[in-house]
C-alpha cells in the first residue's frame, strides 16, 4: 500500500504491536513501516522505544540497523539523548552495515538538536577512520553535513579516502569526489598558475604535490563508471583540479553520456557548455555528437546549439553554419529563434564570416513565419552596430518591414535601428515616423518609448521636416497611460525644444542623443558559470542554491603537506628481528581492525590472549622437505580465499593459537621456545611440512584454553557448566567445531538423565549432543563433548540442558577466531592467496 502511494497510517497500532515478532522478516517489515510513519506519529512510536533499543542489541545486524533508523527517524527532542547513545554503540558495532546506517543517523540527530554538534564530530571522526568501504560513502555526507569547515578531520585520513574511492559504492563515489575537490582547492597549488609561473621565470618545471597527483590518478578509472553521477563528479574534479594539459581525459566520457536519458543530457550539456567556453580544444574532436536531432527535446536543442557556437572557429564554422540553414526549417519555432540567436553569436566572434551570416539573415526576412523575421530584425540590428555605414541598404529594406511586423521586439529594434542611423536614411526615416504617429495610440509600450526616440532624433537631424511630427507625437505621449512614457516625453521636450526654462542642457541634446554607442557583445548566458562547482545544483540554476558550498580560491602558498601522513605501524617499519621483539602485537580480534565489536572482540581478545604465552616444540624439518605455511580458512576445513582478510590480521593469526606439539619418533626433537611477545616474529623462524604437523598435533591441552560459564550453580540449582572449544576435530561430523563441557554437581543429591533436549536452532545452526549422563554423584564432575555447525557466524546457539527434573535454557556464542582451523598449503600458495 505504501509502495502504492496510499496512506497506511491508520494502521500504525496494529502494525506496532509486530515489533515485538520473533521473526525476522516481519520485524524488518515492521521497521521499515515505521520509518515511514515514525515522524507523523510520534507518540505511538515513543511508546516502542524499549523495543527498539532492545533492537540494538539483536544479534542480527540488519534488525540492530533497522533499529536505529527509526529510532533516528522519531524527531522528538525528548529522546535525543538516546539516539545520541545508539549511535555512539553503533558506530564501534561490528557490522560495518550498522556503522554505515549510523553515520547516516549523524545528520538526523543534528537537524533535530544543533546543541550535539560537538559529541557528533567525535562520532564523525571515529567512522571517518573506519576502512571498510561500506562505510566511507556515508560518513563523508554526515561530515559534509554536520562540519564541512573542519578540514582538519580529512587530512589523517586523505589518502586513505583515495585510495578506498574504486571500491566505494557509487552514491558514495560522488559524495567524496565533491568533497575531495574542496579539499584540494585549498591544500594545494594551482597546477595551472605555478606552471606558467615557472615557464616565465625559466625555473625549473613546476612539480605536482603527490598527494594531488594521487587524487586525479584514483579517480580517473571513474570516468568508465555506468553512473552518470559519477561520470559527472569525475568531470568537474578535473576541470577544477587537473593541469590544463590533462584535463581533456574527460572530454570523451561526457560525450559517451550523450547517449543517455534526456534528463542526463540536460545536465551534461550544461556542463559542457561552461567548459567548453574556457576549454574550447576539449570538444572540437567531437563537434558532430552536438548535432541535434529531431527527436531532441528543446531544451537539449537550444543546449547543443550553444555548445556549437562555443565551439565555431575558423577552422569547422562552414560546417557549423551548414548545420544551421538545415535547423532554421525546424518546425520548432523556439529551437529556430534559438539557431538565429547562434548565427549572430558566430557573426560576432568570427569576423570572416559576418558578411555571410548577415546576407543569410536578411533573407530570413521574407520568412513567412512572423517569430523568425522577429528575431531575425533583432540579431541583425546588432550585427548592423559593427559596421552601420556599409549596410544602408539593408537599414532601408527593414524600414520596409514595419508595415508587415507586428512582434513588438522587432518593431521597436527596426526603430531604434533607424533612428540611430537615420543620417544614413534621410528620406525614409521622417516617412517611417508619420506611419507610426498615426499608430502611436495602438502601439504596445516598448515601440511608444522607440517612436519618442526616433522623434527625438530625426527632430535634433532633420527638424524642417520633422518638426510638426515630433510635437505631434510628444503631444500624445503626454497623455498616454504608462508614466514611463509620459516622464520620457515630458524629459526629451524639454531637452530638444529650446525655452526660457530648458537652461543649459539643450545645447548638448545631440551629444546626449546621438552619441556614438558601443557595438554590442553576443556572449554565451554559460559565461561566467564555472565559478559555481560543476554538477552542483546552484550551476545548474545559475543561482546559489540552499546548502551549496562555495568553490575554495587556490591558496598562495601550498598548507604543511606533513598534516597528511599517517604513522605507520611499528612492525611494518622494523627489518630485524630484534627490534620487531621489542613491539608487542595487538591481539588479532582488535577493535581497530574496524571489523569487531565492543562484545566479540573482548570476547576474542581475552580468550587468545590466553593461548598466546603458550610454550610450543616443533621437530627439526629436513632440507628436502617442502616449505610450509599455515593459512586460515572457516571451521570444517573448507576453503576460502585467505584474500578477505587483512594481510596484518592474517599474519598475526598464522600461529596461533600455538599449542604444545608432541614430535613423532624415532626423530630427535629439540625443544624451542617458538611463541614470542610478537606473533609476527614467530614466523621468521617458523618451519613447517605436511609430514611433520598433523590435525592432532595442532590441538593444546585443556589447560591452555579459556573456559567459559554456560550455568552459574545458583542459576542451575546447584549444577554448573563450563565450556571451552578444544579446537580438536569433531570426530562425528568434520563441520562442526568442538565444544567441551565440565558438569559439576555441587548439591547433596545424585543428578540423574543429564541430556540436551530436542534443540531447535535459528538459520540453519546444527548441534550434535553429548551422550546422556545417566548419573552424576554429589561433588563429582564429568567431562563431555558436543559438536555445533555455528554455520560460519558468530550467532549464538540455543538449546536445553535437562536433568531428571528441571529445563535450563542456555546458549553459546563463538569468538570469530574459534570458528578457524588450519589448513596447509606452500608458501607460494600462500603468496597468491595472499595478493588476492
Amino acid at each position: 500500500m505504501i509502495a502504492r502511494g496510499k496512506n497506511a497510517s491508520d494502521l500504525f497500532p496494529a502494525v506496532v504491536k509486530n515489533v515485538a515478532c520473533k521473526n525476522i522478516e516481519v520485524k524488518k517489515l515492521v521497521y521499515v513501516y515505521l520509518v515511514r510513519y515514525a515522524e507523523e506519529q510520534q507518540d505511538l512510536a515513543l511508546l516502542s522505544i524499549s523495543t527498539f533499543q532492545r533492537g540494538l542489541k539483536d544479534p542480527n545486524q540488519l534488525i540492530r540497523a533497522s533499529a536505529l533508523r527509526v529510532l533516528s527517524s522519531i524527531r522528538v527532542p525528548i529522546i535525543v539523548p538516546i539516539m545520541m547513545l545508539a549511535i555512539k554503540e553503533a558506530a564501534s558495532d561490528m557490522s560495518p552495515y550498522v556503522r554505515k546506517t549510523a553515520a547516516h543517523a549523524i545528520p538526523k540527530l543534528y537537524s533535530l538538536d544543533s546543541d550535539q554538534k560537538d559529541q557528533l564530530i567525535e562520532v564523525i571522526e571515529k567512522l571517518l577512520a573506519d576502512k571498510t568501504t561500506l562505510v566511507a560513502g556515508s560518513v563523508v555526507m554526515a561530515f559534509e553535513e554536520v562540519c564541512p569547515e573542519r578540514i582538519d578531520l580529512i587530512h589523517k585520513n586523505y589518502r586513505k579516502l583515495c585510495n578506498l574511492l574504486i571500491d566505494v559504492e557509487e552514491w558514495g563515489q560522488v559524495v567524496i569526489i565533491n568533497m575531495l575537490t574542496r579539499y584540494a582547492r585549498t591544500q594545494f597549488l594551482s597546477p595551472n598558475q605555478n606552471a606558467e609561473a615557472a615557464s616565465l621565470a625559466k625555473r625549473k618545471p613546476y612539480v605536482m604535490d603527490p598527494d594531488h597527483r594521487l587524487l586525479l590518478r584514483n579517480t580517473k578509472p571513474l570516468l568508465q563508471s555506468r553512473n552518470a553521477a559519477v561520470v559527472m563528479a569525475v568531470a568537474q574534479l578535473y576541470f577544477h583540479l587537473a593541469p590544463k594539459a590533462e584535463v581533456g581525459v574527460i572530454a570523451k566520457a561526457l560525450v559517451r553520456l550523450l547517449r543517455s536519458h534526456s534528463e542526463v543530457q540536460y545536465v551534461v550539456l550544461q556542463n559542457v557548455a561552461t567548459m567548453s567556453i574556457k576549454r574550447r580544444g576539449m570538444f572540437e574532436p567531437y563537434l558532430k555528437s552536438f548535432y541535434i536531432r529531431s527527436t531532441d527535446p528543446t531544451q537539449i536543442k537550444i543546449l547543443k546549439l550553444e555548445v556549437l557556437t562555443n565551439l565555431a572557429n575558423e577552422t569547422n564554422i562552414s560546417t557549423i553554419l551548414r548545420e544551421f540553414q538545415t535547423y532554421i526549417r525546424s518546425m520548432d519555432k523556439d529551437f529556430v529563434a534559438a539557431t538565429i540567436q547562434a548565427i549572430g553569436r558566430c557573426a560576432t566572434n568570427i569576423g570572416k564570416v559576418r558578411d555571410t551570416c548577415l546576407n543569410g539573415l536578411v533573407q530570413l526576412l521574407s520568412n513567412r513565419d512572423e517569430l523568425v523575421v522577429a528575431e531575425s530584425v533583432v540579431v541583425i540590428k546588432k550585427l548592423l552596430q559593427m559596421q552601420p555605414a556599409q549596410h544602408s541598404e539593408i537599414i532601408k529594406h527593414m524600414a520596409k518591414l514595419t508595415d508587415n511586423i507586428q512582434v513588438p521586439m522587432a518593431r521597436a529594434s527596426i526603430l531604434w535601428l533607424i533612428g540611430e542611423y537615420c543620417e544614413h536614411v534621410p528620406k525614409i526615416a521622417p516617412d517611417v515616423l508619420r506611419k507610426m504617429a498615426k499608430s502611436f495610440t495602438n502601439e504596445e509600450d516598448i515601440v511608444k518609448l522607440q517612436v519618442i526616440n526616433l522623434a527625438a532624433k530625426l527632430y535634433l537631424t532633420n527638424s524642417k521636416q520633422s518638426k510638426l511630427l515630433t510635437q505631434y507625437v510628444l503631444n500624445l505621449a503626454k497623455y498616454d497611460q504608462n508614466y514611463d512614457i509620459r516622464d520620457r516625453a515630458r524629459f526629451i521636450r524639454q531637452l530638444i525644444v529650446p525655452t526660457e526654462k530648458s537652461g543649459a542642457l539643450n545645447k548638448y541634446a545631440k551629444k546626449l542623443f546621438l552619441a556614438q554607442k558601443p557595438a554590442p557583445i553576443l556572449e554565451s548566458s554559460f559565461k561566467d558559470r564555472d565559478h559555481f562547482q560543476l554538477g552542483s545544483l546552484s550551476h545548474l540554476l545559475n543561482a546559489k542554491a540552499v546548502g551549496y558550498q562555495e568553490l575554495p580560491d587556490w591558496p598562495d602558498e601550498a598548507p604543511d603537506p606533513s598534516v597528511r601522513n599517517v604513522e605507520v605501524p611499528e612492525w611494518t617499519k622494523c627489518t630485524s628481528r630484534e627490534k620487531r621483539k621489542e613491539k608487542v602485537e595487538k591481539p588479532f580480534y582488535s577493535d581497530s581492525e574496524g571489523e569487531s565489536g565492543p562484545t566479540e572482540s573482548a570476547d576474542s581478545g581475552e580468550g587468545l590472549g590466553s593461548t598466546v604465552g603458550c610454550q610450543a616444540e616443533v621437530p627439526r624439518v629436513d632440507e628436502g622437505h617442502e616449505r610450509g605455511m599455515l593459512a586460515w580458512s572457516t571451521a570444517g576445513h573448507r576453503a576460502v580465499p585467505t584474500g578477505l582478510w587483512p594481510a596484518r590480521a592474517l599474519l598475526t593469526a598464522c600461529v596461533s593459537p600455538c599449542p604444545p606439539v608432541t614430535p613423532p619418533p624415532p626423530q630427535p626433537v629439540p625443544t624451542s621456545n617458538i611463541v614470542s611477545t610478537s606473533l609476527v616474529t614467530d614466523l621468521e623462524g617458523l618451519t613447517l611440512t605436511d609430514t611433520s604437523l598433523a590435525p592432532a598435533l595442532l590441538s593444546p591441552a585443556l589447560g591452555a584454553l579459556r573456559s567459559y560459564e554456560l550455568l552459574h550453580r545458583m542459576t542451575g540449582e546447584g549444577l554448573s557448566v563450563e565450556y571451552c572449544f578444544s579446537r580438536r576435530p569433531f570426530p562425528h561430523d568434520a563441520h562442526m567445531v568442538a565444544v567441551q563441557m565440565q558438569i559439576c554437581n555441587n548439591t547433596d543429591a545424585e543428578v540423574k538423565s543429564l541430556r540436551i533436549s530436542a534443540p531447535k536452532p535459528l538459520s540453519g545452526t546444527r548441534i550434535h549432543e553429548f551422550p546422556e549422563i545417566e548419573s552424576l554423584a554429589p561433588g563429582d564432575t564429568a567431562s563431555v563433548v558436543m559438536g555445533i555447525d555455528f554455520c560460519d557466524s558468530t550467532q549464538a546457539a540455543n538449546f536445553q540442558l535437562c536433568t531428571h527434573t528441571r529445563h535450563f535454557y542456555v546458549s553459546i556464542q563463538p569468538p570469530v577466531g574459534e570458528l578457524m582451523a588450519p589448513v596447509f598449503m606452500s608458501e607460494n600458495e600462500f603468496k597468491k592467496e595472499q595478493g588476492e
